[in-house]
């Protein structure tokens, strides 16, 4: 399904038949092109999207969750969600633009941005997705009549991301867990939390899916693919460079850096000048995973009382 304007190009989505009516794995960016593909998809496949009986939301980002609300008003099918981010759900509808807006201003500005770059990077909200009709927990099994499909929790992405094995034909759904050719973004907002580590989650959560074993995969981005055991541990390693790569940066540093900074200096996939400013954000939201990965690790310490704040390696890291 087409996420129009966005350099993924598209999402897949899942149809799970059963007896009772189809169960949506994911359901597609909220916007008509999506909708149509979604309706015309399901009819190629012999389904009418008034059958579908639910939508599981493998994390609650727009090009996941956003048409599963115009899905319940059309079948009124349920739309399930890990708790965790169905908590996150709650909290977007209940904010209004305003208050979004001010969060992520604040936010930027303790990370380091200066005021063009705070304006440019708050631009734009995402509508809020549809809040789900039931929470799932970690081994829950999916209402899916005559199939067994198992919720295997793997937060980093988002704090509920889900992956979803369908044991009865050994298969495993990844949504942007495990995908073949990129990884998915691991950021933490606000930049500066020092009470959650989703990279550290996330690289737990890739060694959950190994111990699956070489699974059929089938992500939400990019193409299917087998042996989901040995991509995960790739996309492992890759994180591990990178974060080793991090320390090496800091360590040529005389001063403490700001985020901002820091992701200035970090390699991406084009030259941070020619990043958007909305990728900027979430290029500095990734750097200050990895960073609060160093820092739990004891690598890396924040400058007391630094505003914004500041991070410098550890003296004891520079020991042989």
């Amino acid at each position: 399904m087409p996420i129009p304007g966005n350099p993924l190009g598209y999402t897949l989505v899942y149809a799970i038949e059963s007896p009772r009516g189809p169960v949506l794995v994911d359901a597609g960016w909220n916007h008509p092109d999506a909708w149509l593909a979604l309706r015309d998809g399901l009819g190629s496949a012999g389904m009418d999207v008034r059958d579908v009986r639910g939508v599981v939301v493998t994390h609650f980002h727009p090009d996941h969750a956003g048409l599963a609300g115009q899905v319940r008003e059309e079948s009124g099918a349920w739309i399930a969600m890990h708790e965790a981010d169905a908590a996150l759900v709650g909290l977007m509808n209940e904010l209004q633009d305003r208050e979004h807006r001010s969060f992520h201003a604040d936010m930027l500005k303790r990370a380091g941005a200066d005021a063009v770059e705070v304006e440019e990077v708050t631009a734009h909200r995402p509508r809020p997705p549809a809040p789900p009709d039931r929470e799932l927990r970690d081994g829950d099994l999916v209402d899916l009549p005559g199939r067994e499909l198992r919720v295997i929790w793997t937060p980093g992405h988002t704090p509920g991301h889900v992956c979803l094995h369908l044991r009865d034909a050994d298969r495993l759904f990844t949504g942007d867990h495990v995908l073949p050719g990129i990884t998915p973004h691991v950021g933490v907002y606000p930049y500066d939390r020092v009470d959650v580590d989703p990279l550290g989650d996330f690289l737990l959560s890739l060694e959950k899916v190994a111990e699956l074993g070489a699974l059929e995969t089938l992500p939400a981005h990019e193409w299917t693919f087998p042996g989901s055991a040995e991509r995960a541990m790739e996309i492992h390693a890759h994180h591990e460079e990178k974060l080793l790569s991090l320390a090496a940066l800091l360590a040529e540093e005389r001063e403490p850096l700001t985020i901002w900074e820091i992701a200035g200096r970090m390699t991406w996939n084009r030259p941070w000048a020619d990043l958007s400013p909305q990728m900027r954000g979430m290029a500095a939201g990734e750097a200050a995973a990895h960073l609060r990965t160093l820092e739990v690790r004891g690598v890396i310490s924040r400058t007391a009382g630094s505003d914004p704040v500041r991070f410098a390696l550890r003296p004891e890291s520079l020991s042989p």
